[in-house]
């Protein structure tokens, strides 16, 4: 479906994209992670023919990335772009029109697309009276107006509430479920460990690793994550060098890699003699891999 390979793009003095090489199955969502700066943004405005990188080769359904290519990506950007006081129905209608459908289509694209994000009864409220969640929907709608064969998904749920989340992750699923191909960039990691089959950690330009989850818990040695509490750290840390246990800091909390899942009563025993507060048991999540690649990147 996507193919891109050996892109790169600098401003002046500052490379953005170094030989990034990525490729999206058919079918598939998957997520380009990174920091603000990491290029994902720039990687999506070479994408859509926004901007022109300096080298390397894009590839989209099997044309090379042009003017003629845009019809075949739908785009749900950081921030809604909608006509506040234009109603849900002509906001679709008015981009539909963009894309070139006939009249007729347009008609019966606007309804489907509405009824598809949950806001068939809306039709005629202005966008300015939908809520955040309700709005970013309608962005999904016409993103989709025009039967795209990619669909980019930038930030989608940043600034929702938990229900919205909920809610637009739903319409993700559904509409992988019929066949859609999804790029998805989020900061939130647990929405990317919901929602992708693949993911990419982009690093200044460079992407450092990309894979399943299951792929990228093999880039730690860990199988297990445990978080405890005590009023003695360095002894619990000499503890834990001793027994090949590496720890490490997420925010405040000490945690400690385990090679192996161990019982609760095997975990306390190799602590025996240190005062321990609590002991909290977490598998290797996408946090625990991003945040261990990152710094090593």
């Amino acid at each position: 479906m996507l193919k891109i390979e050996n892109l790169c793009k600098s401003y002046g003095q500052r490379s953005v994209l170094k030989n990034l090489n990525l490729r999206i199955a058919p079918g598939e969502i998957y997520g380009l992670l990174g920091a603000n700066g990491a290029g994902k943004t720039t990687t999506i405005n070479i994408l859509c023919h926004l901007l022109r990188s300096d080298s390397g080769t894009v590839t989209l359904n099997n044309q090379p990335i042009s003017e003629a290519t845009k019809s075949l990506i739908g785009l749900v950007p950081q921030e809604n772009l909608l006509y506040g006081t234009l109603t849900c129905a002509e906001n679709l209608n008015f981009f539909a029109k963009l894309y070139g459908l006939p009249k007729p289509q347009r008609r019966e694209r606007v309804q489907v697309c509405l009824e598809a994000v949950g806001l068939g009864d809306r039709s005629h409220s202005p966008a300015e009276t939908l809520s955040g969640g309700m709005q970013r929907r309608l962005s999904l709608a016409i993103a989709m107006v025009h039967h795209p064969k990619l669909l980019i998904l930038d930030e989608p749920t940043t600034g929702l509430d938990i229900e919205s989340r909920v809610e637009i992750w739903r319409l993700i699923r559904d509409l992988q479920s019929q066949g859609m191909t999804i790029l998805l960039t989020t900061h939130l990691l647990d929405e990317a460990e919901r929602l992708c089959d693949r993911l990419g950690i982009l690093k200044q330009g460079s992407l450092l690793v990309e894979g399943s989850l299951s792929e990228l818990r093999q880039c730690i040695a860990a199988q297990e994550i445990v978080i405890v509490k005590t009023s003695d750290e360095e002894s619990a840390i000499a503890r834990a060098q001793s027994l090949g246990f590496p720890h490490r800091r997420y925010g405040d909390d000490l945690a400690f890699w385990l090679p192996e899942v161990l019982e609760l009563k095997d975990i306390i025993s190799r602590f025996d003699g240190i005062s321990l507060e609590s002991i909290a048991r977490q598998p290797v999540r996408l946090e625990h891999i991003y945040n261990e690649i990152l710094s090593e990147g």
